[in-house]
Formats: C-alpha cells, sequence, structure tokens
C-alpha cells in the first residue's frame, strides 16, 4: 500500500465517521476489511512506518503537555489519535509538534481536560485482518526500529516546554511567576 492510499483511506473512515476517534477506528476497519488480505498487510507496515517517523521527543512532549501526562503507551495512542485527524494534521504536527496549538480541540482541551487518545486506530490492520481472513494478521516481517531519544528533555520543566513548545507551554503550563 502506498502512502495516498494509506491517507486516503484514512480520509475515507474520516467522512464516515463525524470526527469521533473510535468511529474513525471502526469505520476504518470496515473499509479495509473490504480490501485484498494483501492491502491489509500493506497498511500495517506503511501505519508501522508512520509510527516510526513520529517517534520524536518533540512530539512527545506535546502529547505530554496536552494529555496532562504521557507513558509510552500513552504516546502510541496518542499518535493514533494524532492519525484520525488525518494527513495534514498528522504531517504537520511531526514537523512541527508545536502546531498543534492551533488545533480548536487542543485549545478547548486547555480548558476541559480532555486527553486525546485513540488505542483502537493501531488496531485497525488486526482486527481488519481478521475480519476479512478469519485469521491473524502475519507477523512483521522485521521490528520497527526505535529512534534514538537521547535528546529527552524533562517534561515536567516548564522554561523548558516554553523554550521547546511555546504555543502549547501558553495553553498547558502555568505562567511563571513574577
Amino acid at each position: 500500500m502506498r502512502t495516498e492510499e494509506f491517507w486516503q483511506l484514512i480520509e475515507s473512515a474520516r467522512a464516515g465517521a463525524g470526527g469521533a476517534p473510535d468511529a474513525v477506528a471502526a469505520r476504518a476497519v470496515a473499509l479495509l476489511a473490504e480490501r485484498d488480505p494483501a492491502d491489509i498487510v500493506g497498511y500495517a507496515e506503511h501505519q508501522r512506518r508512520v509510527l516510526v517517523a513520529s517517534h520524536k521527543v518533540d512530539l512527545w512532549g506535546a502529547a505530554y503537555l496536552i494529555n496532562g501526562g504521557a507513558s509510552d503507551d500513552g504516546f502510541e495512542y496518542f499518535r493514533g489519535w494524532l492519525m484520525t485527524q488525518g494527513r495534514s494534521v498528522f504531517a504537520r504536527a511531526v514537523a512541527d509538534p508545536d502546531s498543534l496549538a492551533e488545533l480548536p480541540q487542543v485549545r478547548a482541551a486547555a480548558l476541559s481536560g480532555e486527553e486525546f487518545e485513540c488505542e483502537d486506530m493501531l488496531a485497525v490492520a488486526w482486527e481488519a485482518y481478521e475480519k476479512a481472513t478469519a485469521a491473524e494478521l502475519p507477523a512483521v516481517r522485521e521490528p520497527a526500529a526505535v529512534p534514538d531519544l537521547n535528546d529527552f528533555w524533562d517534561f515536567d520543566d516548564p522554561d523548558e516546554a516554553r523554550r521547546r513548545l511555546p504555543r502549547l507551554a501558553a495553553l498547558f503550563v502555568e505562567p511563571p511567576e513574577e
């Protein structure tokens, strides 16, 4: 499956799901299950590449600020939610995590405390494959390489958050005392 096909399937799922992340994931399962099993495997491989490409420290920091914390799994689920937002939002967030401060739902979450996660989006290929074939998705040929995160920073450090993610910090970090 090529990049265009991967994101087009997600866009089609978004169009039929009313924007709710779990509904996008469920719709993506239904759409993908209608395709050839080789396409489902291709989707899984492409999703793995997308997750590897988005495994970035500052994006993790953005997830941490927005959700009030983000464990390893929480960061995975945040990126699942981010996929449900579509290709342009996803790509912009990977390139510039601070751009998430522009999203109306993220701005609203600064007041409401809403968290953004979608674990179901990470299981789309597995569920679709089982639905289409009554078998388990074949194992991935090679495990995904996890990027080096040596430039990890203390997500609880408000000064570092303001330096790295100024727009998100303005929404989610208490202002400095004067």
